[in-house]
């Protein structure tokens, strides 16, 4: 996979005191411009600075490409895994999205449950997707 960073920009957040940052990536080597196709990847690092045990249950993005179209995304976990994060613990994972014009953002939400059973949303920082060689355009 070829990527190409576009300003190392890193989007964070913190709720509950589980910590989200996002550092998106323009996919060159997959993107097919010609044909309006553009991908991005994104790495996610979720952090548990709190004193329980949580466990990422679902996912829930908002695409939005350039033109303002949306397309929701929603599931069980992240890349297949329902990630079990201790007091203090790191959890990191890969993944993508493609678009049909050359910018757009992301935004979302994760739901976590406590060991006891408490469910709670946290939120995925809005981040903006721009291919570093485009016009950039205001969303």
């Amino acid at each position: 996979m070829s990527k190409i960073m576009s300003d190392n920009k890193i989007y964070k957040t913190t709720t509950k005191d589980i910590g989200v940052s996002v550092e998106p990536f323009y996919l060159d080597k997959e993107s097919v411009p010609d044909e309006n196709h553009y991908v991005w990847g994104y790495q996610v690092q979720i952090e548990n600075y709190g004193n329980k045990t949580v466990q990422l249950q679902r996912r829930h993005w908002i695409i939005t490409d350039g033109n303002g179209q949306k397309h929701e995304v929603e599931g069980e976990g992240v890349v297949g895994e329902q990630p079990i994060l201790e007091p203090g613990e790191a959890y990191e994972y890969t993944s993508g999205a493609p678009l049909c014009t050359s910018s757009g953002f992301m935004v979302g939400s994760y739901k976590m449950q406590v060991t006891d059973g408490i469910q709670f949303d946290v939120e995925i920082p809005a981040f903006s997707l721009d291919v570093p060689t485009a016009n950039r355009q205001v969303h």
